[in-house]
């Protein structure tokens, strides 16, 4: 009777450790993003599998596989891998053989030895937002009458995508992460929404964004028009929709934002689409932003920027617009007097000599 009791005991106590170390695990795998897990996993098998190295690894394999790589892969790449090999040796409780002197000193030779320009997403221009404007809208027009329900959700769901995420300046995940239930719409005055975690947001505190209503390229009502014909009222904002107009349970991937972007983007004409992606939506409207006068703390503070750099980064002056600032701060010379401004020698014709 003893034993069984003492058996009873025993198992209720691990039943109840395996309950806590369910909980804990559930906490750590919340600690680290989902979209960091998998790149995390992608690195190291490229390390493991591709190269042939062995972890946990030293210094010099490490600075062995930077420099066997220098010529194809690019210094950001090279830091993603270094960093997803030092998550690896952390976590398993290895020394951190990254910060060596050795990988940091091959690291900074290969940024010098093969300098190269950083490329950045095609901002979309408010014009080009306007044609996309028009063509979704002209298309949600045809498929309503022609009762094609389908085209009609998808047309309606990337016009809220595109309109919100311009004028909100919102990356891949923060649409993804967008839920109704955090959701508030005032039609005629503007949008509320807690996106509780993005790629900015390291602390995962969470963070209230608002968007104006606005008189052309709306969001709000764009948005308005998505919620009110998919009738969802919780969950996920935005979703995958099939062949036949059924709409998911889940969100969409944030890796479909570019295809889909550069899908339109092709549909209405536009040059260089691959040279698109989901930044330019951000990038956009920060030009636009910049253009229009914006200060550049106020644009940080809208955007969800922690640090000036970050918001320069986005902020594209094309040459018209350069060459336009320049000419502003001419204007506060004096005029140019034009009696001091010597007149051109008249040219006299010449007649040519002929003999008689």
């Amino acid at each position: 009777m003893e034993c069984v009791e003492f058996y009873l005991v025993a198992l209720n106590y691990v039943i109840l450790l395996n309950m806590r170390m369910n909980r804990i695990d559930r906490y750590l795998e919340a600690a680290e993003r989902a979209n960091t897990r998998r790149s995390y996993q992608g690195a190291l098998r490229h390390f493991e599998v591709a190269w042939g190295g062995l972890l946990p690894a030293s210094s010099e394999s490490i600075a062995r596989y930077l420099a066997d790589h220098a010529h194809t892969l690019s210094h950001h790449t090279l830091r993603h891998r270094l960093a997803a090999l030092s998550h690896w040796h952390r976590s398993q409780g290895f020394p951190d053989p990254t910060k060596s002197n050795l990988v940091r000193q091959v690291l900074k030779g290969i940024r010098r030895e093969h300098p190269a320009q950083e490329k950045q997403a095609k901002p979309i221009q408010i014009d080009v937002l306007n044609t996309l404007d028009q063509y979704l809208s002209e298309s949600i027009g045809e498929a309503n009458a022609i009762g094609d329900r389908q085209t009609l959700l998808r047309h309606t769901r990337n016009r809220a995508i595109v309109l919100l995420g311009f004028w909100r300046g919102f990356r891949s995940d923060e649409l993804i992460n967008l839920r109704l239930e955090n959701l508030t719409l005032d039609p005629s005055r503007g949008l509320t929404c807690f996106i509780p975690s993005s790629k900015g947001d390291r602390e995962a505190v969470g963070r209230t964004f608002r968007c104006p209503a606005l008189s052309r390229l709306c969001p709000v009502s764009a948005l308005g028009d998505w919620i009110k014909l998919s009738a969802l009222s919780k969950g996920p904002v935005f979703r995958s929709i099939n062949r036949w107009g059924h709409i998911s349970e889940k969100e969409l991937s944030s890796t479909s934002i570019i295809p889909l972007i550069r899908e339109l983007l092709e549909a209405t004409g536009t040059d260089d689409v691959e040279t698109f992606s989901s930044h330019s939506l951000r990038r956009g409207f920060a030009s636009w932003a910049d253009a229009n006068g914006w200060d550049i703390r106020e644009l940080m503070e809208y955007v969800g920027w922690k640090d000036m750099r970050s918001a320069l980064h986005y902020v594209d002056i094309s040459g018209q617009n350069l060459q336009d600032r320049f000419e502003r701060g001419l204007t506060s010379l004096p005029p140019v007097i034009a009696d001091n401004i010597p007149a051109p020698q008249k040219q006299t014709s010449v007649i040519p000599f002929r003999r008689k």
